[in-house]
């Protein structure tokens, strides 16, 4: 196994912070816990990983609050037949967090997105899961793109 190169200082610190994001997430779907109280037990851990502390709280609170809007486009990629009910706790959060990011108004490119969140499937995740989390983040991805520049045209 090869290892994989470090990364920028600000890109390790934003990817913490997507990780941290998905846990937080996680964590509210398993318990029923306030958001509030996953990010700041995430955030006040001592052997936690430093990470972007606002970018960390703005995903988890944005996909939190936005399960309504990301959750029909979630069930858009799903294979017919496949409703959410039946992804993993970890999955529904992963695809959760990823699809509020990408709808955000200064999102990353749909390239870089997909990237960020293979990287965490990949510790939760084996292979098959981890293509489906590259296919679904990219059609998410573009698709909320796609949105932007229709509301954009149509303003």
């Amino acid at each position: 196994m090869t290892a994989r190169p470090r990364r920028a200082g600000g890109r390790a610190r934003r990817a913490r912070a997507r990780l941290a994001a998905v846990q937080a997430l996680y964590r509210v779907g398993l318990t029923g816990d306030d958001v509030e109280r996953a990010i700041a037990d995430l955030t006040r851990r001592k052997d936690g990983p430093r990470m972007d502390v606002e970018l960390f709280g703005s995903l988890a609170r944005g996909a939190a609050a936005g399960r309504g809007a990301a959750d029909p486009a979630i069930a858009g990629v799903l294979a017919e037949g496949w409703r959410i009910e039946r992804l993993s706790e970890t999955m529904r959060a992963l695809l959760r967090v990823a699809a509020f990011e990408a709808a955000l108004a200064d999102a990353p490119p749909v390239e870089i997105l997909v990237n960020e969140y293979v990287d965490i499937a990949a510790g939760f995740f084996d292979e098959k899961e981890i293509g489906f989390v590259n296919g679904a983040v990219d059609r998410l991805a573009r698709e909320a793109r796609a949105a932007k520049r229709e509301w954009t045209n149509s303003r």
